[in-house]
C-alpha cells in the first residue's frame, strides 16, 4: 500500500511539474536597470553594482525572474557606458570584478537570472584594440572599417567614402590622423565599428561571451544588432525625404546598406549555437539571448532563424513603442499585438516591451492615466515581458533644461531641438523614498536631477499606500506566474465602439478575462456576447488604481462596468486559484521529499 502511493504522488507531480518543463526565459519577467540611475551605495551621485545588489530583494518582491543591466564595463563614457574600452573589466564607478561576482551570488540566491548587455558592432575608440588597428599592428589591420577617402574636385581637400550618416547626426566617417585613413562608426565618433567580416573579430566576442558566462551570467541582451555589417562596396545610401529630418540626420537616409544585412542574422545564429554548446558542455540551464532591433517586423522574424538554424530567443518587440501615441485606440493595440503573434514563426517566443533607456517614459509617451492599463496588457499577453525600472511605479519623464542635459544623441543638436533627440528624462535616478535625493544618493548633486514629484511618486509611499500602482503591479506579477498565463490560450475580441480590448486566456478548467478599456469615458462590456462558455458571474482579481472596482467582488459578465483608461483581470475564483498554486507547491514539496528519502 505504501508503495502503491508513493508511485500515486509521483505521477500527479510528473503532472504538475510538466506544466512549467519551459525554459524560465519564455514567459520570463525581465527587469532592466539603468546602473548609473538605480542606487548609489557611496554617495558619488551615481548609481552602482553594490548599490544594486541592495535592492534585490525589492525586485524578488516584485515578482521578477531576470534582471537586465545597461553596460557597466570599462568606459569613457562617451556614450554613457556604450562605448567600452575593456569588454572583460567593469568601469570604476560602478565597482569592480569582486563586486559583480557578489551581486551574481546575491541573484542566484534570490533566484533571479543576471543578463548583461552585450555590445558587439562597435569599441571604443580607446580600446587596445582599435590603438593597434590605427597603427596597423599586424593581426588588427582591419578589426574595424577602414576606408581611403575622397577627393573634394574643388576644395582638393579629403571628404568622406560616402554618404553614411551617423545616429548621433553628421558624417558615420571620422578621419585618423595616425593612419591617415577614415574609419567608420555607426554611433558616437569615439564608437568605431568593428568588422565582422574578420574571423578574428567573431572569435574575440565569442570569447567575451565565454568569459560572462564562466562568471555566472544567465543571458544576453545584444545591442544594435542590425548595424553589425554594412555594404561591402560602400554605396551611398538613398534619401529618406522624411520630412521630420535635416540632411544631417541619420533618418535623412534610407539606411538600407547600413543596417538588416544578410550576414547579420547568420552572426545571431552563431552566437546562439555558442551558448547552447557552452551550456551542454557545463551541463547548466540554457542561457537566454535577446536582441535589440528596431527593424522593420518582417526583418525583426528573421532574427528568430529556424529548426535547424536556431537564432536569438526573441528579438525585442518594439512594435508598442514605435507605433503607439497617447493616442491610439483599443483597436490600435490590439492589431500591434496581433500582427507580432501572427507575424512569429510557430513555435516561438513572444515579447512585451514598453519602455526603456532610450525612449520617454511609458506615463509620458502613452498617457499616465492609462499607465496601469498599459501594465496590464505587458503582464498578461503570453510571452516574455520586459519592465524598465519604475514604470511599475508609473514614473513620468524628468524635464532637464539645455544645460542639465547631458545625452551626446542631444547635446550633438542645439538648444531649440535637445528635447527631441535627449534620452536623459527617462534615466534619472530612481525614487526609493521621500528623503534627499529620493533615497538614491548622499551626494550633494547626482548625474541627472532627481524628479521634482520624488517626494509622492517613490517606492516606500507606494508600499504603504493602501492602494497603489506598485501594489497593483505586484499584483499582476503574481498572476502571471499561474498556469492561465504561462500556458493559456489568447482569444481576444474589441466591442463598445472599438473602445474596448479584451482577451480570455485559458488553461484546462481554469479561466481569466482581461479588459482593457482605452476610452476616456466609463463603458458596460457584455463578455458573453464576446466569449463562449463563460460563468455569469466572475470575481475581480484586481483591477487599476481608483477604478472603484473592488478586488474580489462578483461582477455579472453580462454587463461589466469598467471606467474610461481602466483595466480589469476577472477569473473564475481567486481564492481557488491561490489554493491550486499552494496546492502544486505542496505536492512539489512532497514530491522533492519522497525522492530525496
Amino acid at each position: 500500500m505504501h508503495q502503491f502511493i508513493k508511485i500515486s504522488l509521483l505521477l500527479s507531480a510528473f503532472y504538475c511539474h510538466s506544466v512549467y518543463t519551459e525554459e524560465w526565459f519564455e514567459t520570463g519577467n525581465f527587469y532592466q536597470i539603468y546602473p548609473r540611475s538605480f542606487m548609489d551605495s557611496n554617495g558619488d551621485g551615481i548609481g552602482d553594482l553594490n548599490g544594486i545588489k541592495s535592492k534585490l530583494e525589492y525586485l524578488h518582491d516584485l515578482g521578477m525572474d531576470g534582471v537586465w543591466l545597461s553596460p557597466i564595463y570599462k568606459s569613457p563614457n562617451a556614450d554613457f557606458g556604450y562605448d567600452i574600452s575593456d569588454f572583460r573589466d567593469i568601469h570604476e564607478l560602478f565597482g569592480s570584478l569582486d563586486d559583480f561576482d557578489k551581486l551574481v551570488q546575491e541573484c542566484n540566491r534570490l533566484g533571479l537570472k543576471l543578463i548583461l548587455d552585450f555590445v558587439p558592432n562597435h569599441s571604443s575608440d580607446e580600446h587596445d584594440w582599435f590603438k593597434r588597428s590605427e597603427s596597423k599592428e599586424s593581426g588588427y589591420e582591419d578589426f574595424y572599417i577602414w576606408r581611403d577617402p575622397k577627393i573634394d574636385e574643388i576644395s582638393n581637400i579629403p571628404v568622406p567614402p560616402n554618404n553614411w550618416m551617423s545616429t548621433f547626426r553628421y558624417s558615420a566617417w571620422k578621419w585618423s590622423e595616425v593612419r591617415k585613413q577614415m574609419y567608420y562608426h555607426m554611433f558616437h565618433y569615439k564608437q568605431p565599428d568593428l568588422n565582422y567580416r574578420n574571423p578574428k573579430v567573431v572569435q574575440e566576442m565569442k570569447d567575451v561571451l565565454t568569459y560572462w558566462l564562466d562568471r555566472g551570467v544567465a543571458g544576453f541582451r545584444i545591442d544594435a544588432v542590425p548595424s553589425l555589417f554594412e555594404d561591402e562596396s560602400l554605396r551611398d545610401e538613398p534619401r529618406s525625404y522624411r520630412t521630420d529630418c535635416d540632411q544631417f540626420d541619420h533618418c535623412s537616409l534610407q539606411n538600407i546598406y547600413t543596417e538588416d544585412q544578410k550576414e547579420t542574422y547568420d552572426m545571431v545564429q552563431q552566437w546562439r549555437k555558442h551558448l547552447d554548446e557552452y551550456s551542454a558542455v557545463k551541463n547548466v540551464s540554457k542561457k537566454v539571448i535577446m536582441v535589440e532591433s528596431y527593424a522593420k517586423l518582417d526583418y525583426n522574424m528573421l532574427y528568430y532563424g529556424n529548426e535547424s538554424a536556431p537564432g536569438a530567443h526573441f528579438p525585442f518587440n518594439f512594435e508598442l513603442i514605435k507605433r503607439a501615441n497617447i493616442n491610439s485606440t483599443a483597436e490600435d493595440y490590439k492589431s500591434i499585438v496581433e500582427e507580432w503573434l501572427t507575424a512569429m514563426p510557430k513555435g516561438n517566443i513572444a515579447n512585451w516591451v514598453l519602455g526603456n533607456h532610450d525612449n520617454h517614459r511609458l506615463a509620458s509617451r502613452l498617457g499616465e492615466k492609462r499607465g496601469d492599463l498599459l501594465n496590464f496588457l505587458l503582464q498578461t499577453l503570453p510571452g516574455a515581458a520586459i519592465t524598465y525600472q519604475g514604470e511599475e511605479l508609473v514614473m513620468s519623464d524628468v524635464y532637464l533644461t539645455w544645460n542639465e542635459t547631458v545625452d551626446p544623441q542631444a547635446c550633438n543638436s542645439n538648444p531649440t531641438i535637445y528635447e527631441s533627440r535627449s534620452r536623459d528624462p527617462a534615466r534619472t535616478p530612481f525614487p526609493w523614498d521621500n528623503t534627499k535625493n529620493a533615497g538614491f544618493s548622499t551626494a550633494n548633486k547626482t548625474w541627472l536631477p532627481v524628479g521634482n514629484n520624488y517626494k509622492t511618486v517613490n517606492v516606500k509611499a507606494q508600499q504603504e499606500a493602501k492602494d497603489s500602482h506598485l501594489k497593483i503591479f505586484k499584483k499582476l506579477t503574481s498572476i502571471r506566474k499561474k498556469e492561465i498565463f504561462k500556458k493559456g490560450d489568447y482569444l481576444s475580441a474589441l466591442s463598445n465602439n472599438k473602445q474596448v480590448y479584451s482577451y480570455k486566456r485559458q488553461y484546462q478548467n481554469e479561466m481569466a478575462i482581461v479588459v482593457l478599456n482605452f476610452g476616456i469615458s466609463q463603458e458596460i462590456v457584455n463578455l458573453t456576447e464576446l466569449f463562449k462558455e463563460i460563468p455569469s458571474q466572475l470575481e475581480v482579481y484586481v483591477t487599476s488604481l481608483d477604478s472603484g472596482i473592488i478586488s474580489g467582488s462578483k461582477i455579472e459578465t453580462s454587463k461589466v462596468r469598467i471606467p474610461g483608461s481602466h483595466a480589469i483581470i476577472l477569473v473564475k475564483s481567486a481564492a481557488g486559484m491561490i489554493k491550486a498554486n499552494i496546492l502544486m507547491i505542496f505536492v512539489s514539496s512532497l514530491v522533492y521529499f519522497i525522492f530525496r528519502n
